[in-house]
């Protein structure tokens, strides 16, 4: 893969990490934590959304679902 998929996915990655870790974060919390655009945000919480790994209860807010994942130790 190239250098720019490997940041993003990685990016990904840690957006649904910071997800189940916090319980429900609200897309500007994403913005926040990770110094990115509202844009690249919505575009990487729509990637998870799209895996069923995020689901978003109210708008602006989400939270992981229970499909299983494997997380790092």
């Amino acid at each position: 893969m190239n250098p720019a998929t490997d940041r993003m996915l990685t990016r990904i990655k840690d957006v649904y990490l910071f997800i189940h870790g916090n319980g429900t974060v609200t897309t500007e919390n994403v913005v926040q934590e990770f110094s990115i655009t509202a844009r690249t945000a919505q575009r990487d919480l729509n990637v998870l959304e799209y895996n069923d790994l995020i689901t978003s209860p109210v708008r602006g807010q989400w939270t992981t679902t229970a499909r299983k994942v494997k997380l790092p130790s």
